[in-house]
């Protein structure tokens, strides 16, 4: 069976279109990978060619393709207590400076985007009960956000394979999962109802509107994939969406530095943060 061809001009095409959109930019070295995402959802819409795709990505009313193809363009790679360093770094350091300057009953605001399959927001939650001493002290709002509608619906399913949750000591697998008869693993509901999921594109303003008086975020491994303009913007939404004297968590072969002078570097014994200046 044949498939529909690619050339470089519709590459190109396609490339500006969906930075356009979603602020990630596929380098050539990307090629590979952007037209078997392209054919495949080519061919599950029943296209004969890129060019009447392409038409419809861009002009079909309810952007249902632009969203089918946004999960498909999307790598998901992740598992529980990943990067563990920041959540002891939260709840060693971040959250005492951040509750000494709240108001009296102003809740803690945790973001975590991009969420994928709910891996970090939950490992934050089990974090938080197990590690945070004040956390009776003090109400906490946890919101979970990604661009990619699949993986929220797996999140809030809550459901995890073994390799998921394999760096998770005995103990704590025990405490807040459920074995099922398959092998994967169902989250206890007190974990899974303490938090807030929704679908964001991070560089629309529509989508990120709503989020303020945010404390704490973590965006680790998204800024990779965007360019220097893109990741400029980004800084500033975050920056819009944070409390005075908030902290922004990174992965850690990124650098906020070398993106935005918004925020500055705060060095503590588990790891290294940026903060919204007071």
């Amino acid at each position: 069976m044949s498939h529909p061809a690619i050339g470089q001009e519709d590459f190109h095409k396609f490339r500006e279109f969906f930075y356009r959109k979603t602020g990630i930019l596929f380098e050539d070295s990307k090629r590979y990978f952007v037209d078997k995402r392209l054919i495949e959802r080519m061919e599950a819409t029943g296209s004969d060619s890129f060019r009447s795709y392409f038409t419809m990505l861009r002009f079909q009313a309810s952007s249902e393709e632009l969203q089918a193809l946004t999960n498909a363009m999307t790598v998901n790679e992740t598992y529980f207590f990943r990067e563990s360093y920041q959540f002891d770094c939260l709840v060693n350091s971040l959250l005492d400076e951040v509750v000494a300057t709240k108001p009296p009953k102003k809740p803690v605001r945790i973001w975590s985007l991009p969420c994928s399959t709910g891996e970090e927001p939950y490992s934050i939650v089990i974090y938080l009960l197990e590690h945070w001493a004040k956390l009776d002290r003090f109400d906490v709002e946890i919101f979970a956000s990604d661009i990619d509608t699949q993986v929220l619906q797996a999140a809030a399913k809550g459901v995890f394979s073994p390799r998921s949750v394999q760096h998770l000591p005995a103990a704590l697998l025990r405490k807040y999962f459920t074995r099922l008869a398959n092998g994967n693993y169902k989250i206890d509901e007190q974990v899974s109802d303490s938090i807030d999921f929704s679908r964001v594109n991070l560089l629309d303003p529509l989508d990120t509107r709503h989020f303020r008086d945010i404390d704490v975020v973590f965006c680790r491994n998204l800024l990779i994939y965007f360019d220097d303009t893109s990741r400029r913007a980004a800084a500033e939404i975050f920056y819009n969406a944070m409390s005075p004297g908030g902290f922004i968590c990174l992965g850690h072969s990124e650098s906020m530095s070398r993106i935005s002078d918004l925020f500055r570097v705060r060095k503590f014994k588990d790891a290294i943060v940026y903060q919204k200046p007071l």
